[in-house]
Order: C-alpha cells, then structure tokens, then sequence
C-alpha cells in the first residue's frame, strides 16, 4: 500500500475539502486501489471499499484506531482503542449474490448509496436500495419477518460493508452498538494532518521565506526541528 508523502496528501485534502462523504470515500478509494478505474470502484461490495478504506488507513497512520462512543443511556463518553485488522469481517461464502426470502441480492455498493442520498426518509431509501440490489424476485410481497432474513442474508453475504460492534458503558452498565464508517474516519484524519501541514508550512515560510513545496520535501523530522527552533 502506497503512503502519501505531504505534498500528495494535501492535494488529496484539497480535491476532497467540498465533496460530498460519498465522493471522498470513493476518492479515497482510488487512493487505496489506484489499479482500478473509477467506475470499477463505485460498484465494488462495500465491504470491499471498507477493506481498501482501513488498509490506507493502517498504511498512512497505524493500525490503532483511538475513538469514542458516548452512551445513549447516560451520556457518559466511551473511549474505545481499535484496531484495523479487529473490524474486517470474513464473507461467509466466497459468491457475488445470495439467495433469501425468495430473492436473489447482491451486495451494496457506493453507487447504490449515492442514488438514495437525497432521499430524506429512512424507511423509503431502505426500500429503494433493497430494489437496487435485487436481482430476481419482488420486493413488494416480503413481509416483516421475510425483511429481517433479507437483512441477515445481506449482512453474510458482505459482513464488513457496516462495521458495527458491541460496547457496554462503563459507568451505567447499559450495553449498545456502535457504528464507524471507514470513509468518515479515514477523511477526518487526513482533514486534521493536512491543517497541520498547512499550519507548519506557514510557520516556516514566515520565518524563513521557503515555498510551500521546499517545506514539503524536507522531511518530518527536519521540518519539526526547524519548527523547533521557530518556537524558540
């Protein structure tokens, strides 16, 4: 996996700054998957593209993962340590569909996401992606129970495309499940590395009068000892 150097990083931070979440993940997954075109990863599984997610992630910044989750119950802050390799989920058959409830499904993908995004209503965009991704079958006779097998089928077919996992608070007790979306949290960290690139190269071009990409190319370290030296 390719590690971004500073300068590549905030021409990634720039190109991604005004796009919607959906667009920076599949940015970023161009990143993580730079053999294939951009109209390949837009259909690829969602776990597929959370895989490429924490694998540039893990590459750029470690595979430890400092989150919180605050408890619904008490409102107590949760700070919870995870790793990259914990949150992928191994498919449970090795097949691009599966067969549930009388339908044949295949896996989400970023484009499906994408065309429900203006949807506002929860329950329609859910309808509207169960549709998307139904292959045979009629989505209109499924009952309440036939829904949850859809939804258990899904979820074997690509169990890593909603990374979901138990927590228990604490300080009530009370036990819940926490979500974190790959693209989110790969995109907040590079948001923060490109201020504080930016925010070092303006420290250094006040006080030594250097480009932005002289600063670029120096090193981490030699850019913190001058940094240093600024400060002092």
């Amino acid at each position: 996996m390719h590690v971004l150097e500073a300068a590549e990083l905030l021409v990634l931070w720039e190109r991604g700054a005004t796009r919607h979440a959906l667009d920076r993940s599949a940015l970023l997954s161009a990143c993580a998957r730079p053999e294939l075109p951009a109209q390949a990863l837009a259909d690829l599984p969602l776990g597929d593209v959370t895989a490429a997610l924490l694998s540039l992630r893990e590459a750029q910044f470690g595979p430890r993962i400092d989150c919180h989750f605050d408890c619904p119950a008490c409102g107590q802050r949760l700070e919870l340590v995870l790793r990259t390799h914990e949150l992928m989920q191994p498919a449970a058959k090795a097949t691009a569909t599966i067969e549930v409830a009388g339908l044949e499904l295949r896996a989400l993908t970023l484009r499906d996401l994408a065309a429900v995004a203006h949807e506002g209503d929860a329950a329609r965009a859910a309808c509207m992606l169960l549709q998307r991704c139904t292959l045979r079958g009629d989505t209109q006779a499924l009952d309440a129970a036939a829904l949850r097998e859809v939804e258990d089928g899904l979820e074997a077919l690509d169990p890593s495309a909603d990374l979901a996992f138990s927590v228990r608070c604490a300080a009530c007790g009370e036990e819940g499940t926490a979500q974190l979306d790959a693209g989110v949290l790969l995109w907040d960290e590079i948001d923060a590395h490109a201020r504080a690139l930016l925010a070092e190269v303006h420290a250094l071009a006040a006080a030594y009068g250097w480009s932005e990409s002289e600063i670029l190319a120096l090193s981490p370290a030699r850019r913190a000892a001058y940094l240093s030296l600024v400060q002092a």
